[in-house]
């Protein structure tokens, strides 16, 4: 049996890469294991989980996500700060749908010791 790698990019297959943050309890240990898994949730539709790992300040009261989008890769572009000692990290990456990409840079914040997405400018 092949098991496919998760939609992250890492090679691991989902259940035991993103899979674990978004069933939970496990969380994310980096601001870029974060930003990964929020990605492989904006592939496989999981509103709850990019809701729960929002920070507070900045959440939307709800989220709809295109039902015709069809993401394609992510790639990580850089990372600032963001590991196991730290409680503020950035992450700039690519993400690519069917028809073009997203760049980004995402600030990310600890929030009663999980990471969270504060905010990120588009086009960075």
């Amino acid at each position: 049996m092949t098991t496919r790698s998760c939609p992250c990019g890492l090679p691991q297959a989902y259940d035991d890469c993103c899979g674990r943050y978004h069933r939970g309890p496990a969380t994310a240990p980096t601001a870029e294991a974060l930003m990964r898994s929020r990605y492989c949730a904006f592939v496989k539709g999981d509103v709850g989980y990019l809701l729960r790992t929002w920070h507070p300040r900045t959440r939307p009261g709800r989220l709809d996500l295109d039902p015709g989008m069809r993401w394609t890769g992510l790639e990580i572009l850089g990372t600032g700060d963001g590991s196991a000692f730290h409680t503020t990290g950035t992450v700039e990456f690519r993400a690519s749908f069917r028809g073009g990409s997203l760049h980004e840079r995402s600030r990310f914040e600890r929030v009663d010791g999980a990471w969270v997405y504060v905010d990120g400018d588009i086009g960075a």
